[in-house]
């Protein structure tokens, strides 16, 4: 196993709407066990297979780490394939969310509190749930990378318009982050 870099915010492939996959993905295993090794490394509880670089509908979940605030999370660790979110729910509500690929940021984020998706396994097996507070909310952040959508895309314009220096300051990697990253506009 190693550790990949985490792309930072500006490259183009979070930006992309990312593609399905079938079982036969190249050293999907592989690729699978590398995103736990490098989330892990990186402090995470989600990470999506375009924030290191790959455009393929693929994400991972440990919400161990919140097992003290919901007692479900505690052993929450899932790998979603081809996901998509059939039906969402409920009243929107904000909640300060975090992302490897904008270190030093935090922001208020409005999700739903309900999702019903359908995804694969790792094994391929086909799933139908539903999901509610906090796991709905892990879920949908990931799956936004799948869909090429950044927590940034869901704030305000004036408030994206406020964070535009700190969000140059990510892309060119002039933030202090102890994990493995690839800046796009890094000068090299």
């Amino acid at each position: 196993m190693s550790v990949l870099p985490i792309l930072a915010y500006g490259d183009p492939v979070l930006k992309a709407k990312a593609l399905p996959i079938e079982k036969d993905y190249p050293d999907l295993d592989l690729l699978i066990s590398n995103m736990w090794e490098t989330m892990y490394k990186a402090s995470g509880v989600g990470l999506a297979a375009p924030q290191v670089g790959k455009s393929i509908r693929l994400f991972i979940i440990d919400a161990s780490p919140f097992g003290d605030e919901e007692a479900e999370l505690a052993d929450f660790k899932q790998v979603f394939i081809n996901a998509e979110i059939i039906k969402s729910s409920g009243k929107e509500y904000p909640f300060n969310e975090g992302c490897l690929s904008f270190p030093e940021l935090r922001e208020d984020i409005r999700r739903p509190p309900v999702i019903k998706m359908r995804y694969q396994d790792e094994s391929f097996s086909t799933h139908e749930e539903t999901f509610s507070g906090l796991k709905a909310r892990i879920i949908q952040h990931e799956y936004d990378h799948i869909d090429g959508v950044l927590m940034i895309d869901r704030i305000t314009p004036l408030k994206k318009t406020l964070l535009k220096r700190k969000l140059q300051n990510i892309s060119k990697g002039n933030v202090s982050v102890d994990y493995l990253m690839r800046f796009p506009l890094r000068k090299r």
